[in-house]
């Protein structure tokens, strides 16, 4: 094959000035174009860069960052010393089986829904599910990227040499000082250098715990139901998960005792405030007889605190009344912020968190400061508050519509939440087969069974609140509930 000369190839492009594209993403774009119609054959090579820059009247600067940018994205070559060459066109990609819209085309479920294909299906991309009831995320639209982007921004603008290094293994300083503040406001006392260390989300800042204090065939308590994600961490480590009931004030207290007693824990796992999947709040009374049975049995207790931004406020605090002796307090912002912005929090006493941060030291080096700096300017400019305000405000009315809706379709609430985004809820059936016919029809729904660490069969369903906005939803539902078998 003759290979095209930079001569055989015109310019043909024109800057135009104070356009809303930039001159290197006009160029880029230009050139693409070009190429995907074919005007631009592969092995064609490209003017040099001094005669692009000469004919078309821009910066030679200009011309390498838009060669540049074409070479990322596999349009173009770059051959040392011989210039730009339009590369071989590839085929397109064979899609993946079972994609498709969202709501048109399902995902054959295996022939048991297990934690790790509700993962897969929550995080494939793009996803052949709608996600009603088996993601734990709000909707981007009902958070506020806008806020997030102008942080990102501002963190661009005052930052230069900072990001090329490691930064503290302890974390951001400036954030960590914010978080002491926060912490402290909340009767917690945490301080900044002592007891607080930042983590990628509250799912790492768990698996240092784990990885930390638990041996294979320790016993280690969790809530049943609870987050089904931290069984798959813990059995991976060889513990012995031992499920307590929770009931809507908190875990069903004599059987703590007993099963502390039977077992001899090394941990106990409970959510707080804003429980996950059940949306319910620990009682002041529960949480003092929590730490009074942890002395007892000599238990720590860790305090997940995903979703207590979700709280109206006044929630008792394990970490408060114990003041960070036997509790470890885990906290983050990719729930209220964005879950791509991986900035959770561990708080405890000093000599615990002096071994997690070896251990992640040990495990990832430190984590990304340029997330937990812009997490770190979010809360300085004083619009965290208000943002979380407004979040709790429509998850309030969601939840509401979306108590309502399930009641029309036959599906009970025994017990209802008064805050958060879950709703915990049973069909009266098996909700395995109803989340497996839900997922033939394109639809993600998170069975019960998944949420008791001994995987038992169970009526139950959690319905995240965001489901009330997705259009057809209900319909949906009601043929799912309604179809034979089911």
């Amino acid at each position: 094959m003759t290979v095209a000369t930079s001569s055989d190839v015109p310019v043909g492009w024109r800057p135009v000035r104070q356009a809303d594209a930039t001159l290197v993403t006009q160029l880029a774009d230009d050139v693409a174009r070009r190429i995907d119609d074919q005007g631009l054959r592969p092995g064609t090579r490209l003017p040099s860069i001094r005669k692009m820059a000469q004919q078309a009247g821009v910066s030679r600067f200009t011309v390498v960052e838009a060669y540049d940018r074409l070479v990322a994205r596999g349009l173009v070559q770059s051959r040392r010393g011989a210039g730009f060459f339009v590369r071989a066109r590839r085929g397109p990609l064979a899609p993946v089986a079972g994609s498709g819209p969202a709501g048109n085309t399902g995902l054959a479920p295996p022939a048991r829904i297990d934690v790790a294909w509700l993962l897969r299906s929550m995080f494939r991309e793009p996803s052949a599910l709608a996600m009603p009831g088996g993601a734990g995320l709000l909707p981007a639209d009902w958070l506020d990227p806008d806020m997030v982007a102008a942080a990102v921004r501002a963190v661009g603008r005052s930052v230069r040499g900072q990001l090329v290094s490691y930064g503290s293994e302890l974390g951001y300083g400036p954030l960590r000082q914010q978080l002491a503040s926060r912490l402290q406001a909340e009767g917690v006392p945490a301080h900044p250098d002592r007891n607080l260390l930042t983590t990628n989300g509250v799912t790492h800042g768990l698996d240092l715990i784990a990885r930390h204090l638990v041996r294979p065939g320790d016993a280690v308590l969790v809530e049943d139901p609870a987050w089904f994600v931290i069984f798959g961490r813990l059995a991976a480590f060889g513990a012995r998960l031992v499920g307590v009931p929770r009931w809507p004030d908190g875990p069903d207290l004599q059987q703590l005792d007993r099963l502390a007693a039977l077992h001899k824990p090394r941990l106990f796992i409970v959510n707080t405030a804003v429980h996950n999947p059940t949306g319910h709040t620990l009682s002041a009374g529960a949480a003092y007889d929590i730490l009074r049975l942890a002395e007892r049995h000599d238990f720590l207790v860790v305090e997940d605190d995903t979703y207590g931004e979700l709280h109206p406020g006044g929630a008792t605090k394990l970490a408060s009344l114990d003041r960070l002796n036997r509790v470890i307090l885990a906290g983050g912002f990719s729930k209220m912020l964005a879950a791509s912005l991986r900035v959770g929090y561990l708080a405890a006493n000093e000599e615990l968190v002096r071994k997690l941060a070896d251990l992640k030291m040990l495990a990832g080096l430190t984590t990304p400061e340029l997330g937990e700096r812009v997490v770190h300017r979010v809360l300085v400019e004083g619009q965290y508050r208000r943002h979380i305000e407004r979040v709790r405000a429509r998850v309030n009315t969601a939840r509401q519509r979306c108590l309502a809706a399930l009641a029309g379709l036959g599906v009970s609430v025994r017990h209802e939440p008064h805050a958060g985004m879950f709703v915990w809820a049973d069909c009266g059936r098996d909700s395995e087969t109803l989340a497996r016919a839900a997922a033939s029809r394109g639809l993600l729904l998170a069975p019960g069974s998944l949420f008791s660490p001994a995987q038992a069969p169970s009526t139950m369903m959690r319905f995240s609140v965001a489901m009330v906005d997705t259009p057809g939803i209900w319909d949906a539902l009601a043929d799912v509930l309604a179809e034979p078998g089911n």
